[in-house]
This record gives C-alpha cells, structure tokens and sequence, in this order.
C-alpha cells in the first residue's frame, strides 16, 4: 500500500434486505484516501454517504469488497480488535453532537480518553487541553444543556480528538447549526487538520464545507459519480459544477 494512503477502500458494496427487496446502499465504490487530506463526500439523502462512513468507520461491514485503514484489512479485525482499533485511530463527529446530557464538557471529553485506558485524572487533564485548544476552556463545567449548539459541536469534535486520532469523520457535522457557527466548526476543522495532521472525511450537503476541501467526491444511488479537486472545482452559488446542490 502507498505510504501516503491511510484509507483504500475496494469495489465495496453493501446490500440491504427489505422485505422481498434487496436494497443497494453501496454498488461498487472503490476510493483512495490520502494521510493528511480534507476530503468531502456530497451527494443527495440516499446516495450512500452515511454507509460509506460506517464501511470506513468500521462500523459495518461490506457485503463485498474490502477496506483497508492503516494497512489493516477491517474485515481481518475481530470485535474487540475494531474496538480498539477504533477507539486509537478514528473519531467521530455527528450531527447529532451525541453528548451525554447529564456530564458536563470535560467529562464527555474524559470519558472517551478512559475509555481508551486512560486512568481518570490523567484523562481529565487532557481533556482539559484539548477543549481549551477548541475555545472551550472556561465552559469545561458546563452541561450540554448550558452552552450553545456550536459550543456542543466544539465538546463532541473535543472528544473526537482527545486521543489523537489519525482520521476523523464528520458526518454532516454543521447540520444543525446555523450559518455562522457553521463556518467557525468549518474553519476549526480545517485548522485541526493543518495543525495536527489529521484526516479530515465530512459527508455533508454544505458547500461552505468546499472551501477547505482538497477534493470532493460526489456519490450518486450508491455509486461515486466523481471525484473532483479543489482547484478544478467551478463554484457558484447554490451550484458545484453547475449542478443544483441543496
């Protein structure tokens, strides 16, 4: 595998049973993801976006093809093998914040560094770095409840990174925050990227998300329908390509 490459995936497919009906989520999608790279995955709801993230996420499995991260084949890696292999290398970022509603800031933060074997004062120390490094660090005692929604989205993109992931994946992480605070969660993202080195993957309908991209792929009914990069992109209001995006 090229040195530069951290994620390949390979003719993957994925197929639903519904019913009678086999449902194509994935119909052969094969994708080179580079170490250090902003990558955004667009396309309209049912395209395979989100399957596409569990398939590299190591959330699910092909029903065929294969996906290699770090050099490891997923499907290689039995449950307690992924989890780890999860917890050390990816974080993940919803649009959903998925926080836990009666910890404050530091504590949604610390538990995911003990959850990686982090003994608790040493993963509240933590914790406390990184949510400074995000803006947060007089609110690390405040409960989601008590802080803003792009301050929520700052605690869960804090608990994406407290272990120093090399990958993150964001699906549609400015999904429910308004334009303003969208473009700070963006522009915090792309800062991420360039001051630590992560991997940045977003699924995502926004296209303020394009202006720090390196490339875009567009999926279409499970299928990539292209792959663009940032410099041969033609933007216009409401439009990539020409192409109408909501």
């Amino acid at each position: 595998m090229k040195n530069d490459v951290i994620i390949t995936s390979k003719d993957v497919k994925k197929i639903y049973r519904m019913g009678e009906e086999d449902v194509h989520a994935l119909r052969g999608v094969s994708l080179e993801v580079r170490r250090g790279e902003y990558l955004s995955i667009m396309g309209p709801s049912g395209s395979g976006k989100s399957t596409f993230f569990n398939m590299i996420g190591g959330l699910d499995t092909p029903s065929e093809g294969e996906v290699f991260v770090q050099g490891y084949k997923l499907a290689d890696l039995d449950s307690s093998q992924l989890a780890w292999f999860r917890c050390h290398n990816i974080g993940f970022i919803f649009q959903t914040f998925n926080l836990i509603l009666t910890m404050t800031a530091l504590e949604n933060v610390a538990i995911a560094r003990i959850f990686a074997g982090v003994p608790p004062d040493q993963a509240h120390r933590d914790a406390a770095k990184i949510l400074d490094r995000v803006g947060l660090g007089p609110r690390l005692h405040h409960l989601p409840s008590q802080v803003s929604g792009g301050q929520q989205q700052r605690i869960a993109i804090a608990r994406a990174l407290v272990n120093e992931p090399l990958i993150i994946l964001a699906d549609e992480p400015t999904g429910n925050l308004d334009l303003h605070t969208g473009e700070e969660i963006i522009n915090l993202l792309s800062e991420m990227k360039e001051g630590l080195g992560i991997t940045v993957i977003t699924a995502t309908h926004d296209m303020k998300m394009l202006s720090c991209s390196d490339r875009v792929v567009r999926l279409r009914s499970g299928a990539i329908d292209s792959v663009t990069a940032k410099e041969d992109l033609h933007i216009k209001v409401g439009t990539i390509d020409g192409e109408t995006v909501m």
